[in-house]
C-alpha cells in the first residue's frame, strides 16, 4: 500500500501533520477531500495556508500544486477565505 509521502506535495512535514489528525493514509485524504482535512489542520495549526490546501489537492489529483485549474484554485481560496473568517466549514452537500 502508498504511503503519504508517496503523493506529490506531500513531504515529511505534511505527511506528520496529516497522521496526527488521523489521514494516515492516501485512500483516507481521497475519502475526506482536499478542504475537509484543510479544515481539520487548521483546527491544530492555524497557520497552515492556502498553500497547503493546494498541495492537499494536488496530492489528490497527483499533480504538483501550482498546475492545479485556475477554477480550481480560485475555488480554494474562496474555501479558505471563508475559514479565515472564522465561520468554519462550510456545509459541503
Amino acid at each position: 500500500m502508498p504511503d503519504l509521502i508517496s503523493m506529490a506535495n506531500i513531504g515529511r512535514e505534511m505527511e506528520r501533520k496529516l497522521k496526527t489528525i488521523g489521514v494516515d493514509s492516501p485512500e483516507k485524504l481521497l475519502e475526506l477531500g482536499a478542504e475537509q482535512v484543510f479544515f481539520q489542520l487548521k483546527e491544530v495549526w492555524p497557520q497552515v495556508c492556502l498553500v497547503h490546501l493546494y498541495a492537499l489537492e494536488g496530492a489528490i489529483r497527483g499533480v504538483e500544486f501550482n498546475s492545479l485549474p485556475k477554477a480550481r484554485k480560485k475555488e480554494l481560496k474562496e474555501f479558505s477565505d471563508i475559514l479565515k473568517g472564522g465561520r468554519g466549514a462550510p456545509d459541503r452537500a
